[in-house]
């Protein structure tokens, strides 16, 4: 049996990020492998529990999320003993470290093909000048090394058209959403006013939510100031998320007496409640690959507005609901779009967001995986 070995970075456990992988390979009849930095699996018996449960093989590699830390050089002799072991047909590695580490590891050891799936070039229109200076000739000169280039947004396969030298580009629209784990409308109106209480919220709140980690990258200050001018005092801000940020950020609430209307509330395990209890979901980033987020929104059937940024414009179009991430007053113009537009306009924008999510459910995905490896030589065979 020919062997794939799948390479991450840093994780918890195996996830939906490699799933759809996972499971076109398998379909294919190759062994999958996965190598990741895991803080999930101290207990070995917990890594053999998911082995056994997704039929997969799962590797310790200690990569360092940092791309110019001296330390992912043992990372990269991880993984080329790793791929000596086991005498690995494939690599499909993902991540700027991952993809870095594993191309320059499938060139040494001579691996039959190596895929590299960017979820997200990090130079891009908006992203920062020393973000091209340093990603773009690394991308640049390993493309000539990858034998497929992956992209899941738009502008990033345009990109990799014109400028990157891989053998085959390709375009996957994300890496699969399980759109049955949302259920739009599944909880009743006394649910929903149950679970806003149990959060500190009335029933005639307007909430708005955003999911992600408390950081500069997500952006969450921006709609704190727009909360700050719009001084409404129904309208509640809820972040789901942990990140180096908290502490400053709760410090700002206090210092400007937003206790009343944003709530920091660190992880949660309960996401698919919380959006059905939403008005509005909020996305602030300044560049994105493909918001995870956004689609979990969208798939919950609520209204989304969103940064008019790379990966995000990929799921919402209507620009009434879009913003530069970087103007407040743009943000509260998107909210009071939002606040004017009739009931049938709402739902007719929830719906056409809906409508994109279809090629980026996990099934399409897993046949768009195995039509890819199955089209690249050697892997089927």
């Amino acid at each position: 049996m020919k062997k794939l070995l799948f390479i991450g970075n840093v994780g918890y456990r195996f996830n939906s990020f490699a799933l759809s992988s996972s499971v076109a390979a398998q379909k294919l009849g190759i062994e999958f492998h996965i190598a990741g930095n895991w803080s999930g699996y101290d207990d070995p018996a917990d890594r053999l529990a998911d082995e056994k449960k997704y039929g997969i093989k799962i590797h310790q590699i200690d990569f360092i999320r940092t791309p110019y830390d001296p330390r992912n050089i043992k990372a990269y002799r991880q993984i080329v003993q790793l791929i000596r072991e086991e005498k690995i047909d494939y690599i499909h590695c993902n991540t700027p470290i991952g993809g870095v580490v594993g191309r320059l590891a499938g060139k040494k050891c001579k691996v039959k093909k190596v895929i590299y799936q960017a979820h997200g070039f990090h130079f891009c229109k908006n992203a920062p000048r020393k973000n091209w200076l340093f990603y773009f000739p690394v991308e640049w000169l390993l493309a000539y090394w990858t034998d497929v280039l992956i992209t899941i947004n738009e502008e990033d396969h345009i990109f990799a058209k014109n400028h990157m030298h891989a053998k085959k580009i390709e375009y996957v629209p994300g890496v699969g959403i399980d759109l049955n784990k949302f259920e739009p409308n599944k909880m009743s109106e006394a649910e929903k006013a149950a679970k806003r209480a149990s959060l500190g919220l009335s029933v005639t709140d307007k909430v708005f939510v955003s999911v992600g980690e408390v950081n500069v990258y997500k952006n969450h200050i921006l709609m704190i100031k727009a909360l700050q001018k719009l001084s409404n005092s129904n309208y509640k801000y809820i972040v789901c998320g942990i990140g180096p940020l908290k502490d400053e950020y709760e410090k700002y609430i206090r210092d400007n007496g937003l206790d009343n209307c944003v709530k920091l509330l660190g992880y949660r395990t309960d996401i698919t409640e919380i959006l059905q209890i939403a008005d509005v979901f909020v996305h602030l980033t300044d560049f994105e690959g493909l918001p995870r987020a956004i689609m979990e929104a969208i798939a919950s059937k609520i209204m989304v507005i969103c940064s008019a940024s790379r990966g995000n414009t990929d799921l919402v179009k209507d620009k009434r609901c879009l913003f530069d991430y970087r103007s407040v007053e743009e943000l509260i113009q998107a909210i009071h779009n939002v606040e004017n537009m009739t009931e049938e306009e709402r739902n007719a924008i929830i719906e056409d967001n809906y409508s994109r999510l279809l090629p980026r459910e996990k099934s399409a995905v897993i046949e768009r995986m195995k039509e890819i490896y199955k089209e690249t030589e050697g892997m089927s065979k």
